[in-house]
């Protein structure tokens, strides 16, 4: 199988594909109305990167818009949750967290099909290897210390402070993830996987003991931010649709999957560091990666680090199974979709692996 170039497969736009096409005529009518010094007529494509909302690019009277929508078809319970990524957004905003503005939320399925939001389209780099293979080794330092002060910069905000104590349930965060995603994998299996089922019996009982609930992102990677064109400042945290109250320790070691990512054959699925000479590169070692963001945030992320790399390459294992289940479904919103399915066995032995280290 010939490896995909990741930077090029998924940065950038393309035509939209036919079964993500909606009606124009709407979307014009509603933008005159919700976002200021909107001006028709405008030209519409579909960014390649992204898996579960259908993100779009608009294009007006000089002015660069971004559109998420919920996908069209049957979807799965409580997924796509368009609603909460503006909600969080417009809050994060205020508080001066890097995130597009976003100028309103439509949740009238008649004007282009399904519920959507519109953004500022934010100008800079989106890296879609870890490794970042053209930057510097100065850079590729710097990137990382800001990605990991980024994340300690949301784990710091109060919820109360934010106007989000009700984002969430903020008490038994991680078990409630457990339970989410067994059903969700339940509802897109495609094949019988051991460590999933061994997975879905074991972590429910192993939970730690979380400390204080913060908003957590629940997707944050390096190809999810944008940063600036000329330095490692990161402009925009992207992709909130699993944003929730719930476990910082959780959504950090999330972030931290990408030292044990199980290299994928294709280049589809997740970036990987294994493999990488880290040293050479400029790239921290995980254990002082760790150690920053505990200086920085005052929580424990080592002492329970198995249990928390088990659950979370489980939840991504489970994750990528419902993008296979979608293009079972015929509504998977990317054409490298299909080979992400080789990926969620590999993830959930690697999950196992983990569990095995913390004593399963």
């Amino acid at each position: 199988m010939e490896r995909i170039d990741r930077q090029e497969a998924f940065s950038g736009t393309k035509a939209i594909a036919d079964a993500l096409k909606f009606p124009e005529d709407g979307l014009v009518g509603w933008m005159q109305t919700h976002v200021d010094g909107f001006s028709g007529p405008l030209s519409i494509s579909q960014f390649k990167g992204g898996q579960s909302n259908p993100t779009y690019q608009i294009e007006a009277a000089g002015a660069a818009y971004v559109l998420r929508r919920k996908p069209p078809g049957t979807l799965l319970p409580s997924a796509h949750a368009i609603d909460r990524e503006y909600r969080v957004m417009a809050a994060l905003g205020a508080a001066g967290f890097p995130v597009p503005r976003v100028f309103g939320l439509c949740e009238d399925e008649t004007v282009i099909g399904t519920a959507f939001y519109v953004m500022d389209k934010v100008e800079g780099r989106i890296f879609w290897e870890p490794h970042l293979p053209k930057s510097s080794i100065a850079e590729r330092t710097a990137i990382y210390d800001a990605m990991n002060a980024t994340l300690a910069r949301l784990h710091s905000y109060e919820p109360d402070a934010l106007g989000l104590s009700d984002f969430g349930k903020p008490d038994n965060y991680v078990a409630r993830q457990i339970a989410r995603w067994s059903k969700q994998y339940q509802a897109s299996r495609t094949e019988e996987i051991e460590a999933m089922t061994r997975l879905m019996d074991w972590l429910p009982g192993r939970v730690p003991t979380a400390g204080p609930a913060r908003v957590v992102h629940g997707d944050f990677r390096l190809d999810n931010l944008i940063l600036d064109a000329e330095t490692p400042e990161i402009r925009a945290v992207l992709d909130w649709e699993l944003s929730t109250l719930g476990d910082p320790v959780a959504d950090f070691t999330y972030h931290c999957m990408q030292w044990h990512m199980p290299r994928s054959d294709s280049g589809a699925g997740v970036g990987s560091l294994v493999g990488v000479d880290l040293q050479a590169f400029g790239l921290p070692p995980l254990a002082a990666y760790i150690e920053a963001y505990e200086k920085r945030t005052g929580f424990s992320v080592a002492e329970h680090a198995d249990f928390y790399f088990a659950y979370n390459f489980f939840r991504l294992a489970a994750i990528l199974q419902g993008i296979v289940g979608r293009v079972r479904d015929g509504t998977a919103t990317n054409e490298n979709a299909a080979a992400m399915a080789s990926q969620v066995r590999p993830l959930a032995d690697t999950a196992w692996r983990f569990a095995e280290e913390a004593g399963a």
